[in-house]
């Protein structure tokens, strides 16, 4: 399938309703490929007349949707898993070219991205209350689940079609109506699964689509709204405080899944093989443009020199280009600002004493490139040991002892995913224990998992997604008194 072919079949509207409708300004967004630095697309940018719109639609909707059957949503959300299924490849290479990664790393988003309907296809029918008789005797205690109402799902451009299911899925599982808010940089993968949603048979008004350039004050607006008793959150600590704040003047149920700092820890007794592929996963899924990537290396002195070195051996050897070039290994970053962030910490660190051992600079091509880079002997006050890379760059600290991997691996804000590697799986288990991380791979690279809860704690987030913990998110518990 052609390009031209691919971006001309897309609806590039707001959906509203059920409906796809220009935006009340009538103006447009570029959508720009990261690989050509070419526009792709244009898409609607909707006002604060279509948030209030879009609010409507889901009220609408809601009272007839959460008085649907749970098997009757369950068999919807299955649909809609087979229908992303089928349409996997389209899918894939669209989320390459709009967003820049490699097909690979695309292919396996969509795939990870059709489970959460899958999952919670199954868990819409097991919103389980319990009965209890009351300690003193003198009641039962009756406790049942109710949607919470409608819910704001803001989405970031890094995963564009996982982050979304992730959202939705949970979300209409459990009875409630919803208002998807994509990132600019990424909104074609929303509206082609707005498109596979309707197809599946979901009502008119349960999902609602709306992109813009005014995320802040569509999201306030939005949030105005009395009706509106959800907020799902996914982006930087730094939004995700914003939020915060506006969502407690009218106290609205907030999920965050906010910015992440992962160590990774290789202890001397780690099997190097089992560390590197690791390491690979963990810091080069996505590019590296990753909430869970690895973004500190800290490697156990005896090891140090020689997990150096392979890593740098294989972060070398990477293949940098185009995203939907299937060749591709590493493909371009979302904008120029991420890449000129990317070459600023990297090059704080050196002027600090860090030594580049791979990479280290910019491929001589059009796009948002940064060659995969590994940094050795990298100093404590360094920036990007602090900051979020989110880029193609691993930075090792070499430590000594069980105690000081700990208390390096906690001295940051953020707690979402750390990484540990070492045959011995009690000190594994020991060490997991002592990290202040919502989520932990013990000699594995990747994680995430539409089964596992998924979340942070500190200044990563609030709440969880995924498991039977991410529909709890979207339901409130409802106790009844009574004899019988």
């Amino acid at each position: 399938m052609t390009q031209a072919l691919l971006i001309n079949d897309l609806p590039t509207d707001l959906f509203i309703g059920g409906q796809w409708k220009a935006s009340a300004s009538r103006q447009r967004i570029d959508v720009i490929d990261p690989s050509t630095e070419a526009v792709i697309a244009q898409v609607a940018d909707a006002t604060l007349e279509d948030a209030r719109a879009a609010v409507d639609a889901a009220a609408a909707a809601a009272p007839g949707w959460a008085a649907t059957a749970p098997r009757q949503r369950s068999e919807i959300l299955r649909r809609c898993f087979e229908l992303i299924t089928r349409d996997s490849d389209q899918i894939a290479r669209l989320i390459s070219q709009e967003n820049g990664k490699a097909l690979s790393d695309a292919k396996g988003e969509v795939a990870y991205a059709a489970e959460f309907f899958r999952w919670f296809a199954e868990e819409a029918v097991r919103i389980n209350g319990d009965v209890s008789r009351a300690p003193s005797g003198q009641a039962n205690i009756l406790v049942q689940y109710a949607p919470i109402g409608i819910a704001l799902l803001v989405t970031p451009w890094n995963f564009p079609a996982a982050m979304a299911t992730r959202k939705i899925a949970p979300a209409l599982a459990a009875g409630c109506t919803c208002i998807l808010k994509p990132a600019t940089e990424t909104p074609l993968t929303a509206y082609l699964i707005g498109k596979l949603l309707a197809e599946a048979g979901v009502p008119d008004g349960v999902v609602n689509i709306l992109t813009t350039r005014s995320a802040g004050k569509l999201c306030n607006e939005i949030l105005d709204d009395p009706r509106v008793r959800k907020l799902s959150f996914t982006g930087s600590t730094e939004v995700g405080r914003i939020l915060l704040r506006k969502a407690a003047d009218s106290v609205i149920n907030c999920s965050m899944e906010l910015g992440g700092n992962a160590p990774f820890l290789v202890f001397d007794d780690a099997d190097i093989d089992v560390a590197i592929e690791g390491a690979m996963l963990a810091k080069m899924r996505n590019g590296g443009e990753a909430c869970t990537a690895a973004n500190r290396f800290y490697v156990q002195r005896g090891i140090a020199e020689a997990f150096s070195a392979r890593l740098a051996e294989r972060m070398g050897q990477l293949r940098v280009g185009d995203g939907v070039d299937p060749h591709t290994q590493c493909g371009p970053m979302v904008n120029a600002a991420a890449v000129e962030k990317i070459a600023s910490l990297v090059d704080d660190a050196c002027t600090k004493g860090a030594r580049i051992i791979a990479g280290g600079n910019q491929p001589d091509r059009q796009g948002y490139f940064y060659n995969p880079t590994v940094l050795a002997d990298v100093p404590p006050d360094a920036d990007l040991l602090s900051e979020e890379i989110f880029g193609p760059v691993a930075p090792i600290v070499v430590f000594d002892t069980d105690d000081q991997a700990v208390a390096l691996a906690n001295a940051t804000e953020y707690g979402l995913m750390a990484y540990v590697f070492t045959r011995d799986l009690a000190r594994g288990l020991r060490i997991s224990d002592r990290l202040e991380s919502g989520m932990i791979g013990l000699n594995r690279g990747i994680v995430s998992d539409p089964a596992a809860p998924f979340g942070g704690v500190k200044q990563s987030g609030l709440g969880r997604e995924g498991a039977h913990h991410g529909m709890l998110e979207f339901l409130e518990a409802k106790y009844i008194s009574v004899n019988w």
